[in-house]
């Protein structure tokens, strides 16, 4: 083993694939509360937000006020334009952004630059067909050993399933979306 893999925390510890998926509201919210807990521990993470553009989310504010030590070890990419995608909106610029954030985050997985990575929406991307299901299975069977993959977002395609060690889906029992209540600054975004 090379001198700089001997103390690579990516080569010295086991990183595992998690997938939260459902129909519920939390699913990146859990990812992001994963995020803090490395980067308390002292770890390097990447977060790569697939489908969502723009920087009007309070986790972006929050993210831009860390320490510097902690920012060092952070970093997020908005692999999207300045609104959601969705089947009935989406284009080919979408997917250009879309194919520039996962060029990035496959070139981090495989070089161990970040012993956690969020794939934040990546269910979403692959559903939606801007990321192909088998390279993304390609990039999980070949990671590092220490790297932790989280992939975030509805619809999970069964392949991923399958390849995933840990998966939690979110499922709504109630919300208040359902009376009329619009998405709120600070809670939802």
């Amino acid at each position: 083993m090379e001198e700089n893999t001997l103390h690579n925390p990516c080569f010295n510890k086991i990183g595992y694939i998690q997938v939260y998926t459902g129909d519920g509201k939390g699913k990146t919210t859990a990812s992001l509360g994963l995020a803090l807990r490395a980067l308390g521990r002292g770890w390097k993470v990447l977060i790569v937000m697939f489908t969502k553009g723009g920087s009007d989310y309070g986790e972006i504010h929050s993210f831009s006020n860390l320490s510097d030590d902690i920012k060092s070890r952070f970093k997020v990419i908005n692999a999207g334009l300045n609104r959601i995608v969705y089947k009935n909106n989406m284009n080919e610029d979408d997917k250009a952004e879309i194919q520039k954030g996962w060029a990035f985050a496959k070139n981090a997985i495989k070089n161990c630059e970040y012993e956690l990575v969020i794939l934040d929406e990546a269910n979403i991307a692959i559903d939606l067909g801007l990321i192909d299901v088998e390279d993304m299975l390609n990039t999980l069977k070949n990671k590092p050993k220490g790297v932790e993959i989280v992939l975030t977002g509805r619809n999970a395609h069964e392949k991923i399933i399958e390849a995933a060690h840990l998966v939690s889906e979110i499922k709504p029992v109630k919300h208040y979306w359902d009376i009329g209540v619009e998405a709120r600054e600070g809670v939802e975004y």
